[in-house]
């Protein structure tokens, strides 16, 4: 497969050249992230474009799925987080952020009651998803753990 390298390449440039190496590949992202010791959760969110890889991950990315070197650059590169703010209409993301509106409030509230005024990290942060057998059928169990960032009073 021959893959055409833009000259200046973005970062959805790169998450598409991953997508379709991905895709050729026939690997999953599990075994993509096993191949580079990272979890799936952040691989795949490192190759949309969504978060920085370091180097050595970047390359070892580039290694396990054949693509270009000058992809190590894009990946490597802090990245600006922007996504379409309308509600989203693709049924699963759809149903994450119904979660959010729905027990977004619930979530706030626990959390200050527990630890005070303050948020959860999205930065020093680790999720993972994994699947719950149930005889009423499969649950998807998805775990998030963020470091507790506490308001400042002065």
């Amino acid at each position: 497969m021959t893959i055409e390298v833009p000259q200046m390449l973005t970062k959805d440039d790169v998450a598409q050249i991953i997508l379709a190496a991905k895709k050729t590949s026939k690997m999953s992202w599990e075994d993509i992230a096993d191949k580079i010791s990272m979890s799936p959760v952040w691989t795949h969110s490192a190759c949309v474009g969504m978060n920085a890889m370091p180097e050595e991950k970047a390359k070892a990315l580039v290694q396990v799925l054949g693509l270009p070197q000058e992809v190590i650059d894009v990946l490597v590169e802090s990245p600006t987080k922007v996504w379409e703010q309308a509600v989203p209409t693709d049924p699963c993301i759809y149903r994450l952020y119904e979660i959010v509106g729905v027990y977004g409030p619930t979530i706030k509230a626990l959390i200050h009651e527990e630890f005070g005024d303050g948020i959860m990290s999205a930065i020093d942060f680790d999720m993972s998803i994994t699947r719950v057998a149930n005889p009423k059928g499969d649950r998807v169990k998805v775990e998030m753990s963020g470091k507790f960032l506490g308001y400042n009073s002065w």
